[in-house]
């Protein structure tokens, strides 16, 4: 028998189910590998924003990972919501003793716009956890702030990817939805060269989550032993056709289809 991926997840909570944890839960599931978590913080939240967050300590948090990675175990450790300095660097400390690839979401800015990485952790992140990844997966945005750099096309994703490679990461996933434009394209880079996933935008507002979902189904590839080019290109697809379906849940940026799998490709 052959056993699923396994995931370890350090994030935070999101109350809507949009993204977070639970994002990552259903996205690892049903791309057919195995979810654990380490829960970063509790945040209330809906498709129209984030009104609350509580972030939980992060010796309590680095309890969860190491519970989990001392009994399951784990073949790739995806982090998304940190919240601050002192949990990033919890979180690195972590990744040393897992031994395993990890997958960096650098979350920053929720799709409403409230701050989930107080502004003094960039530099940390920066720092700590981008040399630590195997795989970082930045959108616009994200890799402007922490390369300094302005992103407002392809080639300014390249330069900030470029950036990002000499810091150390092993290869960056950049999300260009940011972008504007017709089409939507991201860029995968690494030392030795780079792939394009490309497709016509679609225009909608239920998009909450793709980041999160993006990046655990990157994870759950690598944890199945799928090449680099190979998990991006499955989790770009899986992402697509989730936001195509998106079931139109709230008033704001509304969830993602991540079930689709279990209904067949339309």
């Amino acid at each position: 028998m052959t056993l699923p991926g396994r995931v370890l997840i350090i994030a935070g909570s999101d109350s809507g189910g949009g993204a977070g944890i639970q994002a990552d839960i259903k996205t690892v599931t049903m791309l057919g590998g195995y979810a654990a978590t380490a829960v970063t913080a509790i945040t209330v939240q809906n498709t129209l924003g984030v009104s609350a967050v509580q972030p939980l300590s992060p010796d309590l948090v680095a309890a969860q990972a190491r519970a989990v990675l001392r009994d399951i175990g784990a073949d790739v450790i995806k982090t998304g919501m940190l919240g601050d300095a002192e949990m990033v660097e919890t979180v690195a400390r972590l990744l040393d003793e897992g031994l395993v690839p990890a997958v960096i979401d650098p979350v920053m800015v929720a799709k409403g716009g409230a701050r989930l990485l107080a502004e003094d952790a960039d530099r940390p992140l920066m720092h700590l956890l981008v040399p630590r990844a195997a795989v970082l997966t930045p959108n616009a945005p994200e890799a402007a702030a922490l390369t300094g750099l302005t992103v407002a096309t392809t080639d300014d994703l390249r330069r900030a990817g470029d950036a990002l490679l000499a810091a150390g990461a092993g290869a960056v996933l950049l999300k260009g939805g940011h972008i504007p434009g017709d089409r939507v394209i991201d860029v995968l880079m690494t030392p030795y060269g780079e792939t394009l996933f490309e497709a016509e935008r679609i225009e909608t507002r239920h998009t909450h989550g793709t980041g999160c979902t993006l990046a655990s189904a990157l994870a759950t590839g690598l944890a199945q032993q799928m090449s680099l080019e190979a998990a991006a290109a499955r989790a770009w697809a899986y992402v697509q056709e989730a936001i195509a379906r998106a079931p139109g849940f709230g008033a704001g940026h509304g969830p993602l289809d991540h079930g689709w799998p279990l209904r067949g490709k339309a």
